[in-house]
């Protein structure tokens, strides 16, 4: 069997069909030359993939019983052949030219490599966002940001050297974020991420409110816990949350003005949704801080 060119590595959770969309969009990659390798890694998912697994016969499963999506990742990573490492999440679609231009940025720099792309929404209907995805086609993956100011990519689109992942080491487990923290890491060992806008992914905004609250508790309980692991101080946290309030007029003018959004009326439907889950974080800060967090393995895995 050739060696291939790249490996794809996809987490999967409980997502079947979305699952399904996004292989669609994988096989519909074009490289100038040389084998795809596609490895969906299985996170404990209540929901049968028999059918899934039927309809891609070129696709390789895995399953990985330890909870997170970083050890999903590393469980694909460790059955990967390619020099070239490529992720995206079950939930996202690939761009046209996605793959090509994370190889060619890859392959261009083997050595150091690290390259992350531009995430969107993928709006329902264009034409008329909920305030949901009009807030996350702004706030929801900020890459450039992300990527130039605090050195990681959102695993959902990343791309990178094997020799690099190596040097770096695993992607860390469920109570971590662990884009953040491997690009962190990769940043310090003298490995920057390169923010690579031709190589994009398509996100689904999040379906409601409770939706959107549950991955802000992640990212909080997240926070705390690097928090609490650097001895920072109760009042430098709780002035966190109170800036969260008193940004919310300021990063409003970032909905006005967005080029991610057409329409007045979508820019006031995601201006509702920014005040509301700026309050949200709040609360949740001030909760955290109160009481120990859950560890996230606690709940991973657990939905009927």
């Amino acid at each position: 069997m050739p060696v291939p060119r790249v490996s794809i590595v996809i987490p999967h959770l409980n997502t079947p069909d979305l699952l399904a969309r996004c292989l669609d969009s994988v096989l519909a990659q074009r490289l100038d030359r040389g084998d795809v390798e596609i490895i969906v890694v299985d996170n404990g998912s209540h929901v049968p993939l028999d059918a899934v697994r039927a309809a891609y016969p070129p696709v390789q499963f895995l399953s990985e019983p330890l909870p997170g999506p970083g050890p999903a990742r590393n469980r694909g990573i460790a059955a990967a052949r390619a020099s070239v490492l490529v992720f995206i999440d079950a939930d996202c679609r690939a761009d046209r030219g996605w793959l090509q231009a994370a190889v060619d940025a890859v392959e261009a720099d083997p050595g150091r490599a690290v390259v992350g792309g531009d995430v969107r929404i993928d709006y329902v209907d264009p034409t008329r966002l909920t305030g949901i995805e009009a807030y996350e086609a702004v706030f929801g993956f900020r890459q450039r940001m992300y990527i130039e100011t605090r050195h990681f990519s959102v695993t959902a689109n990343l791309a990178m050297a094997a020799p690099v992942f190596a040097a770096v080491g695993p992607f860390a487990g469920v109570d971590l974020a662990e884009d953040y923290d491997w690009g962190r890491r990769a940043h310090a060992l003298g490995y920057p991420t390169r923010f690579l806008p031709a190589m994009r992914v398509f996100h689904p905004a999040r379906t409601d409110f409770a939706a959107l609250a549950r991955k802000w508790r992640r990212h909080i309980r997240h926070d705390r816990t690097i928090h609490e692991t650097m001895s920072g101080a109760e009042w430098h946290w709780h002035a966190r949350g109170l800036a969260l309030l008193a940004s919310v007029p300021v990063e409003s003018l970032k909905l006005l003005r967005s080029d991610r959004l057409t329409g007045l009326a979508n820019r006031l439907r995601g201006i509702a949704v920014l005040a509301r889950i700026r309050g949200f974080r709040w609360r949740e800060m001030r909760r955290v801080a109160r009481q120990p967090a859950e560890s996230g393995g606690a709940a991973w895995n657990r939905q009927p």
